[in-house]
């Protein structure tokens, strides 16, 4: 159901608006001033308005010039009594949609309702699009049985609002199975938002999820959406669950039975209408028995489980991967024999993530049409040596720094070898080196290292 509200200082003007509107069977808010509406807009998800020029407190075009830079997404209709075309003319500059005129016709009302809905709707779906664009080199491909057996769920799953739980090692697509899931929903139009439990903050994570309101808490300057609310209508992926604090866990149960929420520092309450996808590189079983996961919320989530076994448990979709990644990177190039045998004695750490790594690095470094086993192994190893020598100068040069430069520079190379000796996931290496992924987050960030640059 569509949602409108009406912004006009004449109640007369509100109740027939909003009269006929809601014959049409649309949801209607309205607000006698650019004000309250505004209060109503960060309260509520909103798809269109019809707002009055002449308002009290704030003017109409100053509001509309508000919520454009706010809500881009919100189509606007000015309406007024004593319009004039210069008014007009910045009104659509400003990102209106229409300029209506009083008295009001019926016909001309509903007619740039559909209008403005039906550009809303293709404005929403362009921006799916755009959003989805990136993941179109790293489709559900292959010929494994795992593969056939994913797509047959997806198939059977993605029309209801069953929960699903996804499962497996990081880097072996398990957000795209979850945008997969969400295309092929009913949901499909609305918001697909993706949350990565693992690199938020344990004292910042109810805040993402849930938002908060002005002053709750130091650094609340402003009212904030969480993610459920954002995900109103679509699907919420929550990632890495298996890193959430027992917390945010139970305020996660708590809004799956009631289906509302309500923001850190508030006292509304909020309904959130959401299809929950989770994903996790961890044994949630065995957290339950060791007391790190809520077992009440791990059955809510695994109504419909899909594991994703890591690559080198399907050898046969490893050259057609790297096919598809080349051919997306417009380079064909024919893989001889004694390269498959390499692709296929990998380990593969890092699962599909680590072969389009692979993928890039040969259509960058390597010119010919075919390539060796040699050739590839070479370009595979590589990573790994350019680290080595790294390690070896750093240990010439250290003494000669000052204490604190030198922990840094040791810290810094400490953890960059740390990363690429466990194909940069940040959870397996924070286990590794016995700290919290959040605190293993904070120090990348403090040393300006990306997780993409170790992974081999």
């Amino acid at each position: 159901m569509s949602t409108i509200l009406i912004i006009d200082d004449e109640p007369g003007i509100r109740h027939t608006l909003a009269s006929i509107l809601e014959d049409e069977k649309y949801k209607v808010f309205t607000a006698e001033d650019a004000v309250s509406g505004l209060e109503i807009l960060n309260n509520e998800i909103i798809d269109l308005v019809f707002l009055d020029v002449l308002l009290p407190k704030l003017g109409g075009i100053e509001a509309l010039e508000k919520i454009k830079k706010e809500w881009q997404m919100i189509e606007i209709v000015m309406i007024s009594g004593h319009a004039n075309i210069d008014m007009a003319v910045r009104a659509v500059k400003l990102g209106a949609f229409d300029f209506l005129e009083k008295p009001l016709s019926l016909d001309k009302i509903l007619t740039i309702c559909r209008n403005a809905l039906a550009i809303r709707k293709l404005k929403k779906e362009n921006k799916n699009l755009k959003r989805i664009s990136g993941i179109n080199s790293e489709e559900i491909i292959g010929t494994s049985d795992v593969v056939k057996n994913i797509r047959e769920i997806i198939n059977q799953s993605a029309e209801s609002d069953a929960r699903i739980l996804i499962t497996g090692e990081n880097g072996t697509g398990k957000e795209i199975i979850a945008r997969a899931i969400h295309l092929a929903s009913n949901r499909s139009e609305n918001p697909f938002i993706d949350v990565n439990c693992a690199a938020i903050p344990e004292t910042l994570i109810e805040s993402e999820l849930f938002g908060h309101e002005k002053g709750a808490f130091t650094d609340a300057v402003s009212r904030r959406k969480g993610r459920f609310e954002l995900a109103h209508g679509g699907t919420l992926f929550l990632d890495e669950i298996g890193d959430m604090s027992l917390s945010a866990q139970s305020k996660v149960l708590r809004v799956i039975q009631e289906q509302k929420i309500e923001r850190i520092g508030g006292e509304k309450t909020i309904e959130t209408d959401v299809r929950i996808i989770a994903a996790t590189n961890q044994d949630l079983e065995k957290a339950c028995n060791e007391g790190r996961f809520r077992q009440d919320l791990f059955f809510r989530l695994n109504v419909i489980p899909i594991h994703v076994q890591p690559l080198r448990e399907r050898l046969e979709d490893i050259p057609i991967l790297l096919m598809h990644f080349l051919k997306v990177l417009n380079r064909e190039i024919t893989l001889e024999a004694s390269a498959l045998d390499i692709l296929a004695a990998h380990d593969w750490p890092g699962n599909v993530r680590e072969l389009k790594n692979l993928a890039e690095r040969i259509s960058v470094m390597h010119s010919a049409d075919v390539i060796t086993g040699a050739e590839i192994q070479k370009l595979m190893d590589k990573k790994i040596k350019n680290h080595q020598n790294t390690g070896n100068i750093l240990s010439e040069g250290i003494f000669e720094l000052n204490f604190n430069d030198a922990k840094e520079s040791f810290e810094k190379c400490y953890l960059e070898f740390q990363l690429l000796k466990n194909n940069g996931i940040i959870s397996r290496t924070a286990e590794a080196i016995g700290i919290y992924p959040s605190n293993l987050h904070t120090k990348l960030r403090k040393h300006n290292i990306t997780t993409a640059q170790h992974i081999r």
